[in-house]
């Protein structure tokens, strides 16, 4: 197999290996695992320097709005070369770096304490130098996820805290509050090992070491229908569904995905979930027949590896390095070649075999090894 390289790798050092990606509402985030000084990458929308601060040629003293390419994201790093960047996550306007022995680095808007630090009555984010560093935790962080406003932390005991916006309960705190410093989460994931975490929008998905699913945040959409018929929900709750045991989520905007360990992806809540017009809503997870990710009885090795999901679209990779996709197509961000919305997962073309996906709003990165 050839090099896993990002396919704008001409802006980027020829040895940098992408390993994570991360798209926000309007920017991208890249990251290497390497020991090279530079290790974060960032490109998009830089009003609320979520890209950290990007100098401009014409005036030092000023900071781009935009970045046009992936740009050097220089992180504050007590041991440059040693450390390694292991994640990055972008939300509406701020970002997290998750490092393997410098804990979590936040950077962007931190108006409702989505940066994990004090919020500063009428500060100014454009133009902004400061990089903030977290390590208060239980154990080592080993995932970090960002809401729209709001930013998870999974740790390594397997505990969720959380942090920033918490108007529909996102935070999962046991309030509608805003909350400054990252807060472990109790509720029925209290005492549970906790695999993953997914957010994009103001509503969240955990998936314990057992299979189970939870959720908590929004539920405008029927998210969260299962448990109850309120459209907020502030305590991580056990969502009883009957589908075999999950390995994966994949929490968007008003629609839900969860892969089983059978390989099975199951939708619910509201939008385009997958299976064609007619499934507008649904409270109850409906799966998606396999055949529409290639298997069949010539192919009948093929399953679903990962789900991931941005605002309003849904990805996902199959155990042969396939990408399908389905959900809103604004600005063509799903790459089927068209501009219609896809109802059923659609196959896309790439020149390779897709390692992994990051979804946006209204773009969408592939990490792909290169078949030469």
């Amino acid at each position: 197999m050839g090099n896993l390289r990002w396919k704008l790798s001409y802006c980027l050092p020829t040895r940098s290996l992408i390993s994570s990606a991360a798209c926000g509402y309007g920017f991208t985030l890249l990251a290497s695992n390497t020991r090279d000084i530079t290790k974060v990458w960032g490109t998009g929308l830089n009003k609320d320097s979520q890209l950290g601060f990007q100098r401009s040629r014409r005036d030092q003293t000023k900071g781009y709005e935009y970045v046009l390419e992936p740009s050097p994201i220089p992180l504050p790093l007590e041991k440059p070369q040693q450390t390694r960047v292991l994640q990055v996550s972008c939300g509406r306007a701020h970002s997290l770096v998750l490092t393997d022995s410098e804990g979590v680095f936040t950077m962007g808007n931190n108006s409702y304490g989505q940066c994990g630090r004090k919020v500063v009555e009428d500060e100014i984010y454009s133009g902004s130098h400061l990089i903030h560093q977290l390590k208060e935790f239980d154990s080592e962080v080993v995932q970090v996820v960002c809401g729209q406003d709001h930013s998870l932390f999974r740790t390594k005991k397997g505990s969720v805290y959380a942090c920033g916006w918490g108007a529909d309960g996102q935070t999962g705190l046991g309030h509608y509050n805003i909350t400054s410093v990252p807060t472990k989460l109790h509720g029925d994931i209290a005492g549970v090992n906790i695999i993953q975490v997914s957010s994009y929008g103001d509503c969240c998905l955990a998936v314990s070491d057992e299979g189970d699913v939870f959720g908590w945040g929004n539920s405008e959409y029927l998210q969260l229908a299962s448990v109850t018929e309120h459209t907020q929900v502030n305590v991580p709750r056990h969502l009883p569904f009957k589908i075999g045991k999950v390995k994966e989520a994949a929490c968007g905007g008003t629609g839900n995905a969860v892969l089983t360990e059978e390989g099975n992806v199951f939708v619910w809540g509201y939008g385009i979930l997958g299976k064609g017009p007619n499934l507008i809503e649904t409270a109850v997870p409906e799966m998606i027949p396999p055949s529409l990710f290639g298997w069949s009885d010539f192919s009948p090795d093929v399953r679903v590896a990962h789900v991931r999901c941005g605002l309003s679209q849904f990805a996902a990779l199959t155990n042969r390095g396939e990408l399908f996709v389905w959900g809103k197509n604004l600005r063509g961000c799903l790459g089927t070649g068209r501009m219609e919305d896809q109802y059923f997962p659609w196959r896309v073309t790439v020149p390779g075999e897709v390692v992994d996906v990051a979804c946006g709003v209204d773009h969408m990165v592939s990490l792909v090894r290169s078949f030469t």
